[in-house]
């Protein structure tokens, strides 16, 4: 009985094991069938439930300033969609979302009509908006997310930023040129039905090898640059002129902290505006820069040892005939010095300092400081600028690029040039991006000052910057620039614009620009203003200096820069201390400390006696008294040709004889 129970038992055991094993093989020979056998087939009828497949606009990733303050972010909005064949009643439909989304009624009727499995109706609509339509559920009308790119500050910083379009794809500005970085991995819709035909959504998730958003650290500072487009937008409204650039840098580093343009723009709706008024001017528009070279031709000068800053020159009166054509000076100066003829803006003067430079050694001068190449810096549409070789230039040619006319230039060229002379005669290359980094902060990449050349000696530079402060004082061109605390140098221009119809020089077109640097002693600003096309009074002295005057002494407060006790006693910005004089004067102007030690030199009036002196000691004396030295043998100083006392106004150079000591 025993036996006889056992063996049932393990018959029992056998068929139910035996079920299971044909269990487990139906099952898996099922699997092999639809994984392996009927997989194409599957997967056809799998992809007949997804009717549409929308690429949605991927993230984009913060634009910072300088001290962390947010220039351009994304939010996410919603957008609405509608499936046409799955709307019954398309008339009701369209008359109950035209209510709530502020549409046209056939418009929204017309996209529900098309022969299309999928359509957008609004997109990038406000939360309270869409929790509206969401409430009014409407069959073959669904909301999804999409990330929106919003500019909170507006109209500050929109030609440095840009703006990005409705896809989220840069377009202009820092956008564009940053795209790749700030564009982060896209989002799918995935529109499906299911077993009854009715549509649904999947948001998939972004494939794991697409890279995430960066984000953007500029240099500017948003106060800063708050102040110079008010200031800019004030000025070009009061002259009722044309339009205007304000771009403020750090001499020694290159970083741009502002960049302003005039007329503005909102990037949050750029479309409202015309496409001209996207464009960053201050990069992308060449003007003729006017009397600001005599600051480069002065450096030129100075550096070559051609002139000494009180090396005089007799300025006709006001009338000086060259090339055929006559130029003409504001005043009928008469004899001024190399610094009275910077200070006054005296054209005549510009002439023949660069008559004895030469034009060919300018123009080399003019290419140093960055004229007629680009700056490199890190923005879209940066153009060269143009000055005429010498091949091409006539002698009116040459005569007119002393005083800034017959090239063009950029804004953030002439402002980068006048860097090189704030900083000690080194150009630097400008940039606006500071730092890029992932969206877990880890640095990818990092800008860093670069200089570009050295272009004149620091004693050079300095020397120009002390004659410089003159032009900001009583007796120069731009007394409004001057900054109560601050020593102030600069340089105006006032150019005339070339007109389109007559091919010549317009009579009332010009373009007003002041440039200059802040302290003298130690610059942290370099301020450029133009402005273009004022209307009546069109000098750079009157119509930009206010705008350097009021964007450099907020920027200094801003930036905690301690004022000088001497000038806020009632000092004058600018250092001249003289009285004013008459324009025929030939009385030169004290406008700097450095400038009197030369003086001292000049007094006697004749050539000195170079014998004993090194040669080093003889380049430097000659340079100082504006000659052209040259030297012979090694050693000391044993003879000179002219003869030592010869007056100085007869001499324009010397040659100088050396022998080593003992022979």
């Amino acid at each position: 009985m025993k036996v006889e129970e056992k063996k049932w038992i393990r018959i029992r055991v056998y068929v139910v094991a035996l079920f299971f094993m044909l269990g487990l093989g139906t099952i898996l020979a099922r699997a092999y069938q639809l994984q392996v056998v009927e997989d194409d087939y599957l997967k056809g009828i799998a992809d007949k439930g997804i009717f549409a497949t929308i690429t949605l606009p991927p993230d984009r990733g913060f634009v910072y300033d300088r001290e962390g303050n947010e220039l351009a972010v994304s939010i996410q909005v919603g957008s609405v969609f509608a499936h046409p064949s799955q709307i019954q009643e398309k008339p009701k439909t369209a008359v109950k979302l035209s209510k709530i989304l502020q549409e046209p009624t056939d418009s929204i009727l017309q996209k529900l009509r098309r022969k299309r499995s999928f359509v957008w109706i609004k997109r990038r609509i406000s939360p309270a908006v869409t929790a509206e339509v969401s409430r009014l559920n409407l069959i073959g009308v669904g909301i999804t997310t999409e990330s929106r790119r919003y500019y909170p500050e507006r109209e500050i910083a929109a030609h440095l930023m840009g703006f990005s379009g409705t896809d989220n794809q840069g377009l202009e500005g820092l956008e564009r040129k940053y795209d790749r970085y700030l564009t982060g991995a896209q989002h799918k819709l995935v529109c499906m039905e299911d077993a009854f035909g009715r549509p649904f959504a999947i948001n998939k998730p972004t494939p794991p090898e697409k890279a995430g958003v960066h984000h953007l650290t500029l240099t500017i500072d948003k106060e800063i640059q708050y102040k110079a487009q008010q200031a800019l937008h004030s000025a070009v409204t009061q002259t009722k002129a044309k339009g205007g650039h304000c771009v403020v840098v750090d001499p020694k580093t290159g970083e741009i902290l502002a960049m302003a343009v005039v007329p503005q723009f909102n990037p949050n709706i750029f479309s409202k505006f015309r496409p001209d008024t996207w464009r960053n001017r201050a990069v992308t528009d060449c003007f003729e820069p006017g009397s600001t070279m005599k600051a480069f031709l002065l450096s030129a000068a100075l550096e070559e040892g051609v002139v000494s800053p009180l090396t005089e020159f007799f300025c006709e009166e006001g009338k000086f005939k060259v090339g055929g054509r006559v130029v003409h000076d504001t005043h009928e100066y008469e004899t001024l010095t190399v610094a009275d003829i910077v200070v006054r803006s005296s054209n005549i003067g510009a002439i023949k300092i660069g008559q004895k430079l030469g034009y060919e050694r300018f123009c080399r001068y003019l290419k140093k400081f960055g004229f007629s190449e680009k700056t490199g810096v890190d923005l879209l549409g940066e153009r060269a600028g143009f000055i005429r070789t010498t091949k091409h230039a006539r002698t009116i040619d040459q005569a007119n690029l002393y005083f800034g006319q017959g090239m063009s230039t950029t804004s953030l060229q002439l402002v980068m040039a006048m860097a090189a002379i704030a900083n000690g005669g080194q150009l630097m290359r400008p940039y606006v991006v500071k730092e890029i980094v992932d969206d877990a902060g880890h640095q990818v990449e990092e800008t860093t000052p670069q200089v570009v050349r050295r272009v004149i000696s620091f004693k050079t530079a300095k020397t120009v910057a002390s004659i410089l402060t003159g032009v900001v004082g009583e007796e120069g061109t731009a007394p409004k620039a001057a900054i109560k605390g601050f020593g102030v140098a600069g340089k105006t221009g006032t150019a005339q614009k070339i007109d389109p119809r007559t091919k010549a020089y317009s009579k009332r077109k010009y373009v007003a620009t002041f440039v200059g640097f802040t302290p003298v002693e130690d610059p942290k600003l370099v301020i450029l203003v133009v402005i273009d096309e004022p209307e009546g009074i069109a000098y750079g002295g009157l119509v930009a200096a206010p705008v350097f005057q009021k964007v450099g002494s907020w920027a200094l407060n801003h930036l905690r820069a301690a004022p000088r006790p001497g000038l806020l006693a009632g000092g004058d910005a600018g250092q001249v201390d003289q009285a004013s004089v008459s324009p025929k004067s030939a009385q030169p102007i004290a406008v700097a400390p450095q400038v009197k030690r030369i003086a001292q030199e000049l007094r006697q009036g004749v050539l000195p006696d170079f014998t004993r002196m090194g040669m080093r000691q003889v380049l430097k004396k000659g340079r100082d008294l504006g000659l052209k030295v040259c030297l012979k043998g090694s050693g000391l100083a044993v003879a000179q040709q002219p003869e030592p006392g010869c007056s100085l106004s007869q001499v324009d150079s010397v040659e100088i004889h050396f022998k080593p000591p003992g022979r």
